[in-house]
């Protein structure tokens, strides 16, 4: 599955969000289920920029945002992401997908 996180940055805060990004990716790319991560800039609005990272499954990536690194590193990035759902998983394994707290 993948966790496809986007950020809208502006240019004098690029280097602070660089820190924290490269931080972040290095407790999370230590985690048991992380496969991989890539980090982005958009091509036609630069501020704009992404955080995709790649996990065995939910629970990995659930499990990593876990412990003391995670809440001092990774979630003060995280509070800087535009509020939008952030998990995809393979469509085929979804299955039929409702939102919560739909019927």
């Amino acid at each position: 599955m993948i966790v496809l996180t986007r950020f809208r940055v502006v240019e004098p805060d690029v280097p602070e969000f660089l820190a924290g990004a490269e931080r972040a990716i290095a407790v999370l790319s230590v985690r048991p289920g992380f496969l991989g991560v890539d980090l982005g800039r958009n091509l036609d609005e630069p501020e704009l920029w992404t955080i995709t990272t790649r996990w065995v499954d939910v629970g990995s990536y659930r499990r990593a945002l876990g412990g003391l690194e995670s809440k001092m590193v990774v979630v003060p990035l995280l509070s800087r992401a535009i509020d939008e759902p952030t998990a995809y998983d393979d469509w085929e394994l979804v299955g039929r997908n409702r939102p919560r707290g739909g019927d």
